[in-house]
């Protein structure tokens, strides 16, 4: 069953024939690595005064996106999590995570202050 988010137009018909109209978005093919253009920033707002390291730009899947995130957990030793198309990395990691993005063929500079 659809979940009731995805719903479009109608909420309720009396018509027993009637069907629901769902809201599928799809989920963007992933671009290749030379194609992407990643964006890595600094934050230390809304994290309790701890420093993370924010990449920003990814175009994929959802599956890829979490692949990329664990790959550069992986190499850092550090935590992190990878949602709403960012990947977020424990830590000030801009040098080694632009290290690892370059070698893997991604475009990424570094960004912000």
């Amino acid at each position: 069953m659809q979940k009731k988010k995805n719903l479009i137009g109608t909420v309720y018909s009396t018509n027993p024939d009637f069907g629901y109209t769902y809201d599928n978005p799809s989920e963007p093919t992933t671009l290749p690595p030379q194609q992407q253009d990643l964006r890595i920033f600094i934050e230390k707002k809304h994290r309790g005064g701890k420093t993370a390291s924010i990449i920003k730009g990814f175009i994929g899947t959802h599956d890829d996106l979490e692949a990329l995130s664990k790959l550069l957990k992986t190499k850092c030793g550090t935590g992190g999590s990878a949602k709403d198309n960012e990947i977020i990395i424990q830590g000030d990691m801009r040098d080694k995570i632009l290290e690892i993005l370059l070698a893997k063929g991604y475009k990424a500079k570094k960004a912000g202050g």
